[in-house]
């Protein structure tokens, strides 16, 4: 996949901006402050309907504005030109269009264009907490697979409407009936719950695990150390993990005699059967809380180096590390799966790196087949590596919201 050209206004601070792109490798040059981030996010918008840089549309008009309005002209594999626009209005929202064409609903733009970004936000996939790891695996499962990200969707409203149910109670008034009838109230819920929140453990649990692989390489090539990074899936439904025994500590839940062999049951069978089981075990305090507090929402992704949590433990360099091949441990995922090759944003990466790791880093952009982005706020080695002379790649200068030169 690459796109061709870009034009933004009244983003950030741009007024107007278009620019033209080479097919392979796009640097962008210039000062903080100047705009370059801007126009990848611009990029990421474009492909991802949201920023990667902040979480509020309006934190991107562009000051004393009330709207913007991104165009971008792509072509690949699958699709072999079309042309993608997302403007954003203060009162009226968010809306796309394709080919001229409005999208139905935001989420049909996911996948479209796939896209892996890195930048200086990635430090918090490993220091912070489990929001932001399941976040980032749900947004890279949904550029992969639409029934996910369907059940993603499906699941939200399963639990937003299962937790209204529970608020009631907890908050007591005429709602606040006997434990046994507000168990069948909410059974349908329960049911609905159990069945689109086992697919979607179970499809995080089957990428973390290959892409585990694709990390320890990237990692090993990034850092030079001799320490190996590993990945689990860590969720409050427990017992449904292959060759694990099913196991049910609850006396409200099944007891193991009245448990199918995991030898018969699809993994997906099983987080269901072990799901029902915590759901039971949780009930009390689910009342008391007012709301869900097991199934895939609640779940985690631990990060290892020689089995040592990197979150609690890694240094600072460490974590820029597994962070750096974490993001490259995508680009690889998708260079495999996909029928196009992602674009790649990498937004000042280089400034923390010594210069052996950005000779290595260069050198796997090198290798990258598809489309890449880079700011910077210096030169640093691009010119050994890449020949901007050539039509397949270009650099260029951006100041005070525009593009100032071109190289």
């Amino acid at each position: 996949m690459r796109i061709h050209e870009i034009e933004l206004f009244q983003f950030r601070n741009h007024t107007h901006t278009k620019v033209t792109w080479a097919p392979y490798m796009n640097v962008l040059i210039g000062p903080n402050g100047a705009g370059k981030t801007s126009v990848v996010d611009a990029i990421h918008y474009l492909c991802m309907s949201r920023s990667f840089v902040t979480s509020s549309d309006s934190h991107v008009v562009k000051q004393d504005t009330k709207s913007f309005l991104l165009r971008g002209h792509f072509q690949g594999q699958i699709r072999a030109q079309f042309q993608l626009s997302l403007s954003y209005s203060r009162g009226d929202g968010k809306k796309i269009f394709v080919n001229e064409g409005p999208l139905d609903k935001l989420s049909d733009l996911i996948g479209m264009v796939p896209v892996v970004v890195l930048s200086p936000q990635d430090e918090q996939l490993t220091k912070g907490g489990p929001v932001e790891r399941r976040v980032f695996i749900d947004a890279f499962i949904s550029q992969l697979s639409r029934s996910y990200l369907r059940n993603l969707m499906e699941y939200r409203q399963i639990r937003r409407q299962r937790n209204k149910l529970l608020q009631k109670y907890a908050e007591g008034g005429s709602f606040r009936v006997h434990k046994t009838l507000m168990q069948s109230y909410l059974e349908p819920w329960n049911e609905q719950l159990v069945r689109v929140g086992s697919k979607i453990m179970d499809e995080r649990a089957s990428v973390i695990m290959q892409l585990e692989r694709f990390v320890q390489v990237n990692f090993t090539e990034i850092s030079g150390l001799e320490m190996k990074p590993g990945m689990r899936y860590d969720s409050m439904v427990r017992g449904w993990e292959e060759n694990e025994e099913l196991t049910v500590d609850s006396d409200k839940a099944k007891s193991k005699a009245e448990v199918d062999s995991p030898t018969t049951l699809t993994r997906v069978e099983r987080i269901e059967q072990c799901f029902k089981a915590a759901l039971d075990e949780q009930f009390d305090k689910e009342l008391e809380r007012g709301q869900s507090l097991v199934g895939p929402h609640r779940d985690e992704i631990v990060f290892y180096l020689d089995k040592v949590e990197l979150r609690r433990y890694g240094s600072q360099g460490q974590h820029r590390l597994f962070a750096l091949a974490l993001k490259l441990g995508q680009l690889d995922y998708y260079t495999k799966e996909l029928e196009d090759a992602p674009l790649l944003v990498l937004d000042d990466v280089f400034g923390d790196l010594d210069g052996e790791r950005v000779r290595i880093l260069l050198e796997h952009l090198k290798a990258h087949q598809g489309q890449s982005f880079i700011t910077a706020a210096h030169p640093v080695a691009f010119s050994d590596f890449v020949d901007f002379d050539h039509p397949d790649h270009l650099c260029i200068t951006i100041k005070d919201g525009n593009v100032a030169e071109t190289n």
